[in-house]
């Protein structure tokens, strides 16, 4: 039986190696860790359909590989994205000292109205923490960024990273900053049913239902 879904978005996961960008996407599409055995090599993909402001969306998660001598393959899936999670380990401060020629590319490459989101993730390990959660917060300000931080381990947050992104893309849907039916929107639509709900609420009052659940 095939997918059902209202939305399909692109979505970027990006940061330097050893952030632990895979084990986020497994423990978000089979809840379970990844014992980190290797950097990716080019991307990795990996897709879920979930429930998020009323509506069902069909996440399309691309992977990059975070070591430089890839950089010239990885750069080519950031076309369209329109939600990323821009990751570093807290215990580890040169993945957070890299994190602003990874957000450069994005807002460059990608589509201009991404949404992206910053996350700490390792918080399982706390006590090996390498950068403070204020300093994060402060790049993520800086930055016009929201701060979350996760552990792929755990579990913890991993599904309200990936939710907060969607929820947010679909409310810029409604408002209509994104437009889906541009062809560099990185969005697609599930079925007919939800491009004329989505025209007639763009003609409608703003504080819709849409973005109040």
């Amino acid at each position: 039986m095939s997918e059902t879904y209202d939305y399909m978005l692109k979505f970027l996961i990006i940061g330097s190696a050893g952030s632990g960008k895979s084990c986020l996407l497994k423990q978000f599409i089979e809840k379970k860790f990844r014992e980190e055995g290797g950097h990716t090599i080019g991307v990795e993909f990996g897709s879920k359909v979930v429930n998020t402001g009323g509506k069902s969306v069909k996440l399309q998660i691309w992977d990059t590989a975070g070591q430089e001598r890839f950089k010239a393959v990885t750069r080519s899936y950031y076309r369209d994205a329109v939600g990323a999670l821009l990751v570093f380990d807290i215990t580890n401060r040169n993945t957070f000292n890299a994190l602003q020629n990874w957000l450069e590319d994005a807002r460059t490459l990608a589509s201009p109205h991404i949404v992206i989101l910053l996350v700490g993730n390792k918080k399982d390990l706390e006590s090996e923490r390498d950068v403070t959660f204020l300093e994060a917060s402060q790049f993520a300000q800086d930055n016009e960024l929201i701060y979350m931080e996760t552990s792929a381990k755990s579990g913890e947050n991993v599904d309200d990273a990936f939710l907060w992104c969607s929820k947010n893309i679909l409310n810029k849907i409604q408002t209509g900053e994104i437009d889906p039916e541009r062809s560099t929107s990185g969005i697609q639509y599930g079925h007919l049913g939800t491009r004329r709900l989505t025209n007639a609420g763009q003609n409608s009052p703003r504080g819709c239902a849409l973005c109040q659940s």
